[in-house]
């Protein structure tokens, strides 16, 4: 590269050591130099010094996707080139950076701040005892206690599941609508009553354990476990006002308690959605939904409007050209639009006509792009979130590890009670994304 090259950037560092002219000035530049082949050293990354080198004679500086952008800020930095000169979509990449960093940062001193609050507060044996039980039911990697108290409840989960399949077998409906009960019925009751039993313990534990209870009842999965174990009491209480009501004509009034009483037994399968706590591929489906719900609206937006163009199409092609009966009208060929644009396809909606199946197959395309429109998006989300959730797991994991080296060591008291807000704080991220 020719000297000339440096005219328009004086004030970089190369342009600096242009204007040298002593070894020692040469040395306050670069790394070293080489009088005899007059070379100089730099011990800098050399794939950002080839694109500074780029910049430098041809003007446009940009940041390729391999390299990390806040290690390029450093070799800017370094090299005496200006931020502003990076093209404008490789400079919003990297005050995105930016301003990730600072959020790690900020978290990270807040987490410090509370950290040794914990320490001074909880030198108590009341303290120390609520932070083995946070760790028992928030932290299945804190140890044994953890482990089974999680496994456990992964298997009363699946018995739930099980149990309300079973309950649902058409000679046991039968029964129920008889009020019969036999002991199959009975016994069906016992397990749903000790599951139901179990997971009420499980949510006073976490209660107790909680240091903000408004928090708590804030968490989307401590609402989701109100709303699975509240249908099981409400049930019983049901049941009792319908033994009691044994009036004629009030067989409408016992036909609505019935009603409301299988759908407060179907809300039972929101025992499911637990399974979030000790899985880390439902937090990250979790995650990618609270953070994709801008694509996700422009999904729905996209779909609604195909929706509402192809369907009064196809209604005119069937109903006025092929004079078909299934498209009686243009709300039910809404239905069709939808799971024809979805790729669904129940085929019970099929359109006869030439021109009715022209729009069909316009109506289908459009639904593939638009699906697929979002969909890169979503997964760079999807993979992002899982990386996130899995690297604080295992800084967490290996913070545990440090931690219990350290309580060997005869410093139990206070790492114990640090290692108890970590976490809390570690579980509350995975679930809340703050």
């Amino acid at each position: 590269m020719p000297w000339r090259t440096l005219d328009d950037f004086p004030m970089s560092r190369l342009g600096k050591l242009r204007f040298c002219s002593s070894y020692d000035e040469i040395i306050q530049i670069c790394d070293d130099f080489d009088e005899d082949t007059n070379e100089f050293f730099f011990d800098r990354n050399p794939c950002a010094f080839s694109m500074i080198v780029s910049f430098l004679a041809a003007g446009k500086l940009r940041l390729l996707r391999e390299t990390c952008a806040l290690s390029f800020q450093d070799e800017l930095m370094y090299w005496g080139i200006e931020e502003s000169n990076l093209e404008r979509c490789c400079l919003r990449k990297l005050f995105q950076k930016l301003e990730d960093l600072a959020d790690i940062k900020k978290e990270e001193e807040a987490q410090r701040t509370r950290e040794t609050i914990c320490v001074l507060e909880d030198h108590s044996r009341m303290g120390q005892c609520m932070s083995k039980l946070r760790d028992m039911v928030e932290n299945p990697q804190s140890g044994l206690p953890g482990k089974v108290f999680a496994c456990l409840s992964i298997i009363f989960v699946a018995t739930t599941a099980i149990n309300l399949c079973i309950s649902t077998m058409p000679d046991l409906r039968a029964e129920e609508d008889r009020g019969e009960c036999s002991q199959r019925c009975y016994n069906i009751f016992i397990i749903e009553t000790v599951c139901v039993a179990w997971f009420s313990l499980e949510f006073l534990l976490r209660f107790v354990q909680a240091k903000s209870k408004w928090q708590f009842f804030k968490g989307p999965l401590n609402i989701i476990d109100v709303l699975a174990i509240l249908p099981y009491y409400v049930s019983l209480l049901v049941e009792d006002e319908q033994k009691t009501i044994e009036k004629p004509g009030s067989n409408s009034y016992l036909e609505k308690i019935g009603l409301v009483l299988r759908v407060l037994r179907a809300l039972r399968i929101l025992y499911v959605m637990r399974l979030a706590r000790h899985s880390l591929g439902l937090q990250t489906l979790g995650l990618t939904v609270r953070r994709c719900t801008r694509e996700f609206g422009l999904l729905l937006l996209f779909l609604c409007v195909a929706v509402t163009l192809f369907a009064p199409l196809v209604h005119l092609a069937e109903n006025e050209m092929g004079r078909c009966q299934e498209f009686s009208s243009v709300p039910a060929s809404y239905w069709w639009a939808i799971i024809s644009m979805t790729t669904v396809g129940y085929g019970d909606m099929v359109p006869r006509s030439i021109p009715g199946q022209v729009v069909a197959l316009s109506s289908i395309l459009s639904g593939i792009l638009i699906m697929a429109f979002p969909a890169t998006s979503i997964f760079h989300t999807f993979s992002r979130s899982y990386s996130e959730l899995k690297r604080d797991q295992e800084r967490l994991h290996s913070r545990l590890v440090r931690m219990k080296d350290a309580n060997q060591s005869g410093e139990s008291d206070t790492f114990n009670d640090t290692d108890s807000l970590v976490s809390e704080d570690t579980y509350r991220y995975f679930y809340t994304g703050k």
